[in-house]
């Protein structure tokens, strides 16, 4: 199992520097081909048109377009040497920007997005991570705003014995394959423990199937699993972590293998997640 193509999501009006080069190191690395892509929402659909006047309007459309061409020109200049085949998809569309990337997805085994910026307009902008990841159907690469670039050293894996994790941990084979040291963590009460320990260690079995080298850990909660599993995953000076995406998009709650959405989206690293 391999990435064949990589999808990039860029946000519009923002920088996506650190994404673009996590996008390039992935890439060469797993010799995939790279769609870029972008999307906006007019004014009219932020606001409603009766909202907007004439001369917003056409604001809004210029800076939508000068937007868009510096997103593909920050995007081709990237990947301007890569010997792999690379293509730009963009539009402006009054319907849900989560519905058009995730259906243009279907091209793409892997799609990479940097955590939402959640400026005023954006909305019309960046994508809802909660509502994306529920609908795309393809695992999710999420990079932080504040990243530079990557190395694929350490993932954590974090467990939770559910079928969005277990899907998590399929999805992310090729990630864990150019990883250095890969560890299967779960956190249980201590009752779970034994079984928590059958279960990593079943995960680590399969993992070296797939010749990955894994460790198991498992630790005792002490009553707020996430903030452990923060601590754990600096402890472990993880570049990565894995964890399974599971909720109702449409009340958007979403939960994270245990992980909650700060730990994922707001963290100094990124992640992998997958419903």
């Amino acid at each position: 199992m391999t990435y064949a193509i990589l999808m990039v999501h860029l946000e519009l009006g923002q920088p996506n520097a650190g994404l673009l080069r996590v996008a390039r190191h992935l890439a060469g690395r797993l010799g995939a081909g790279v769609v870029g892509i972008a999307a906006s929402q007019p004014i009219q659909a932020v606001f409603g048109g009766s909202y907007a006047t004439g001369e917003a309007v056409q604001h809004d459309g210029e800076q939508v377009e000068t937007e868009v061409a510096a997103a593909e020109a920050e995007f081709r200049n990237e990947f301007q040497a890569y010997s792999e085949p690379v293509e730009w998809r963009s539009t402006v569309i009054f319907g849900s920007l989560c519905d058009y990337v995730a259906s243009e997805a279907r091209c793409a085994d892997l799609v990479l997005t940097g955590a939402s910026s959640r400026s005023l307009l954006g909305g019309s902008r960046c994508l809802d991570m909660s509502e994306f990841t529920m609908q795309v159907g393809r695992p999710v690469f999420i990079v932080p705003r504040t990243i530079k670039d990557i190395k694929i050293g350490t993932v954590v894996v974090a467990w939770k014995d559910t079928r969005e994790t277990r899907r998590a941990a399929f999805d992310a084979l090729p990630i864990l394959k150019l990883a250095s040291h890969v560890s299967v963590v779960e956190i249980a009460a201590g009752d779970g423990l034994a079984a928590a320990r059958l279960h990593v260690q079943d995960v680590v079995a399969w993992l070296k199937r797939h010749g990955i080298a894994a460790e198991a850990v498992t630790s005792n909660s002490t009553g707020n699993d996430a903030e452990q599993l923060r601590f754990v995953v600096r402890e472990l000076d993880a570049d990565v972590v894995v964890a399974g995406a599971y909720g109702h998009s449409r009340l958007r709650e979403w939960a994270l293998g245990g992980v909650t959405e700060d730990l994922l989206l707001r963290a100094e690293r990124c992640s992998l997640v997958s419903h």
